[in-house]
């Protein structure tokens, strides 16, 4: 192929009919349900069974085990048809597919993958990843959760885990199937806290949902919630890989969450360009389109090159990304660091060319404004991505010189 004809969204023609399937479901299925659900916070959970019966939910999985085999960049194009209607809904999907299914596809086990994946995939099962607590976010060696091995081989969890993205499935505080957990097992010789990963099932004694969190700003389309383990107890088998071994996890898995954070950023971003170019083009003021007055051209023509721009870095980072590997954090943390902030921007400048018709529900942008802001916190912080970029610039500066 002329080098000068590559889609950089859309490298081949698996990628195109992939973007083209989701679109047009997306169209069809999310958009009339996002206002609705966003308004009541409740979370479509048909919906997200029926991505897997479109084969959506193990996008990155090994087709063995029900997965479709595809790469990062596949994961991204979904993430970004999704987010153009419903970023809260993404989230949803992001936390089974990205913060679980792929990270059980990478780390666990043949009998793990064999026993847990094809429910996930299908749809069968829902799942979510819980690693935040009430007092840690960022600072993941600092949590409380600890996991104790008992004398006949089997682990006792205790502490609780906060900002569970599907962590429960309704108002009645409905366990998700199952939870990718993090505990703290020991301390290394350096006396730094070693964290372990459980498979946890809903069934689990000692396992529950402590409250569906509430009146959430935005990304109201998906649930949140507060785990609980007392004296939670996970046998052997459920311990992915060895004891202290899921900072390697963590920090892979990682660079695809922010990757596809950054995917949500770009839908949210394209959405917004549309709908304040459509509202400029039909709304007149003074007798002429208000496309005609300097300042909302400046509005469209910076968020247009924004949105561009975006596309650019998240599509050339996705290319490169291998999900077998670790060791791309700059660009993971520099794509989310960079289209968080400018989605928010380009969403707000959405709301000021609507006027007061980009301040409600309605007219979409409203909901979009207040999904942006949840993806510069979660997934890793704006002040963690500027101190990781900074660090690993410290260490290897060749990309810029």
């Amino acid at each position: 192929m002329d080098y000068k004809s590559l889609d950089i969204a859309n490298p081949t023609e698996e990628h195109a009919m992939l973007r083209e399937m989701v679109r047009s479901w997306v169209a069809e299925e999310v958009e009339p349900q996002a206002l609705e659900y966003d308004r009541e916070e409740k979370f479509n959970l048909p919906l997200l069974r029926q991505m897997g019966e479109l084969g959506l939910l193990g996008i990155t999985a090994q087709e063995d085990y029900g997965g479709a085999g595809m790469d990062a960049l596949a994961a991204v194009i979904i993430h970004e048809e999704l987010s153009y209607s419903d970023p809260g809904f993404a989230l949803a999907y992001l936390a089974h597919s990205m913060l679980f299914v792929n990270n059980l596809a990478r780390n666990g086990s043949d009998a793990q993958k064999a026993a847990v994946l094809p429910k996930v995939c299908s749809g069968e099962w829902i799942a979510a990843m819980a690693m935040s607590e009430p007092d840690i976010g960022t600072d993941v060696l600092g949590m409380s959760a600890t996991a104790e091995l008992r004398d006949d081989g089997c682990w006792v969890l205790n502490g609780r885990k906060m900002w569970i993205t599907n962590g429960c499935l309704d108002d009645d505080g409905t366990p998700c199937d199952v939870v990718w957990t993090y505990a703290k097992t020991g301390v290394d010789a350096k006396g730094r806290a070693e964290v372990s990963t459980f498979l946890v099932y809903a069934d689990t004694p000692g396992f529950s949902v402590g409250q569906k969190i509430m009146d959430k700003t935005g990304m109201r389309g998906s649930n949140t919630a507060e785990l609980v383990y007392d004296d939670c107890i996970v046998s052997p088998e459920n311990m992915v890989g060895q004891p202290g071994e899921s900072m390697i996890h963590m920090m892979r898995n990682l660079e695809l969450e922010r990757l596809t954070l950054g995917a949500m950023s770009l839908g949210i971003a394209r959405r917004s360009v549309y709908e304040m170019n459509r509202y400029a083009s039909e709304r007149e003021a003074f007798g002429r389109p208000i496309r005609d007055f300097g300042q909302i051209q400046r509005y469209i023509g910076q968020s247009f090159a924004e949105w561009r721009a975006i596309e650019a870095y998240l599509y050339n980072v996705a290319r490169q990304m291998d999900l077998e590997k670790s060791g791309q954090r700059l660009d993971s943390d520099g794509i989310k660091l960079v289209s968080t902030t400018l989605a928010k921007e380009i969403a707000d400048r959405a709301m000021q060319v609507m006027g007061g018709y980009g301040y409600v529900g309605e007219y979409v942008v409203e909901r979009l404004w207040r999904d942006a802001k949840l993806l510069e916190i979660g997934g890793g912080t704006l002040e963690s991505h500027q101190k990781n970029i900074t660090n690993d610039l410290s260490r290897d500066s060749s990309i810029i010189g």
